[in-house]
């Protein structure tokens, strides 16, 4: 399924989250258990610019990893099969760097890898670019669960 593109609409379907927290605009490339590229659009309304910092907005750094987690979660979900839907939990966040400050009108390319998938458990390496630039890279590990397991 390599350049599978997915849009916002169908990325809608995949993840629970919903404005404001839905951090990813779409996806542009797509292999099954290996690897995906995502796009988030930084825009001058984005809601949390007013606050963090007035008069110099930058994108907050754990910001950053939720955009990155949510475009892991969707590689994981994306092949989740079985009864009810699933839901991915981010469990650990490890080997953080913020390199660049993340402005208004910046284009966050976020490359997620599988590192290594055990049952559950998934272990991914993201990095975030801005054009060519290395801003933000991150290993995360995350768990995907049945939503139905989760809520009894």
């Amino acid at each position: 399924m390599a350049g599978l593109e997915i849009t916002c609409q169908e990325i809608q379907s995949i993840l629970p989250h919903r404005y404001p927290f839905l951090l990813v605009d779409k996806i542009v490339d797509f292999e099954a258990g290996q690897r995906i590229i995502g796009v988030k659009n930084v825009t001058c309304n984005e809601p949390y610019f007013p606050g963090h910092f007035p008069g110099q907005p930058v994108m907050p750094g754990v910001l950053q990893l939720e955009v990155m987690a949510q475009v892991g979660a969707v590689l994981a979900l994306k092949g989740a099969e079985g009864p009810g839907r699933s839901i991915v939990y981010l469990a650990g966040v490890d080997k953080a760097k913020f390199r660049k400050p993340v402005f208004p009108g910046d284009q966050l390319k976020v490359e997620v890898n599988v590192l290594k998938q055990k049952s559950a458990f998934w272990k991914m390496q993201g990095k975030i670019h801005v054009e060519s630039t290395l801003v933000c890279e991150a290993e995360m590990t995350a768990m995907v669960t049945n939503e139905s397991a989760t809520t009894s």
